[in-house]
């Protein structure tokens, strides 16, 4: 066992000896060997991206123009892009599904005695059915002649009672219907006031009023925070596209950009964003 452990070393390094030497131990002539090394193969170096391009499509969508420069923190825009895109769909969702139940609320319980044709119409409208228990008549005069109501509690009443004190010299004493003032005033009440199609009476349906206040503050919440989240999209487009620029730039002269940015709650339930740019010589 010894002796054949000392033959392979002499024989080991005799291969890598003179060729005499070798060819005197293994009793053979001595032909070299030529080895090939596999070199590994050669990477080509990609040309860096016309200037005007990372910030194309970043303002397109965010952290492309990172990920073509070779940034990973592209990967932190577009999460932020996933991220409000998700809140503005939830947000527009809640609003759209709050505004259904109350325009319901409204046509079936408020509306529903007076036997209306007409669903939908402007918001305004909406709001004040929160705000009042009833509209009152629009004319209270069976004849040709349009008398406003006088009860201030009801919509149509507040209404006149605003055009008499906003074109009546005295909006307390009774005035001439042929004057002009008069005239003004009707009109101001004909263009505002609500009319037999869209009247409504909150009366012994409280419960049902309380449920639509509700309903229209949580529609009017959620479609504001959906309007907040495409301002925060339009930032974070328009951060990632200087972000891209500002780096082709430096990176022309030799420099370059580190963007550091946080995403940060407010107790309200909103959020905010922070960044960093740091420049490098």
């Amino acid at each position: 066992m010894w002796r054949g452990r000392c033959l392979a070393t002499t024989l080991l390094l005799c291969v890598g000896s003179t060729p005499t030497l070798a060819a005197q131990v293994s009793g053979a002539p001595w032909l070299p060997v030529r080895a090939r090394v596999a070199q590994p193969p050669t990477l080509q170096r990609l040309d860096p991206p016309p200037r005007w391009l990372p910030p194309v499509t970043s303002a397109a969508l965010p952290g492309i123009g990172q990920f073509l420069h070779g940034q990973n923190r592209g990967a932190v825009y577009l999460a932020i892009e996933g991220l409000f895109l998700i809140r503005f769909f939830a947000f527009h969702a809640e609003g759209r599904r709050e505004s259904r139940q109350y325009h319901d609320l409204a046509f079936t319980v408020a509306r529903a005695t007076f036997q209306p044709t007409t669903r939908d119409t402007l918001f305004e409208y909406f709001e004040q059915l929160g705000k009042f228990l009833e509209s009152g008549p629009f004319d209270t005069d069976p004849g040709p002649a349009l008398v406003p109501p006088l009860d201030e509690r009801t919509y149509n009443g507040s209404i006149w009672e605003l055009a008499r004190r906003t074109f009546l010299p005295d909006p307390d004493s009774i005035a001439d219907v042929d004057s002009e003032e008069y005239q003004r005033a009707l009109e101001f009440y004909r263009q505002r006031a609500v009319g037999p199609n869209f009247q409504w009476s909150w009366r012994n349906a409280g419960l049902e009023q309380d449920l639509y206040r509700q309903s229209i503050r949580r529609s009017d919440e959620g479609f504001r925070q959906a309007t907040q989240q495409l301002g925060l999209l339009l930032a974070n487009h328009v951060i990632s596209a200087i972000d891209a620029l500002i780096t082709g730039r430096l990176r022309s002269n030799d420099q370059t950009v580190d963007v550091q940015a946080a995403l940060l709650s407010r107790s309200d339930g909103g959020w905010y964003a922070l960044a960093a740019v740091l420049v490098k010589f």
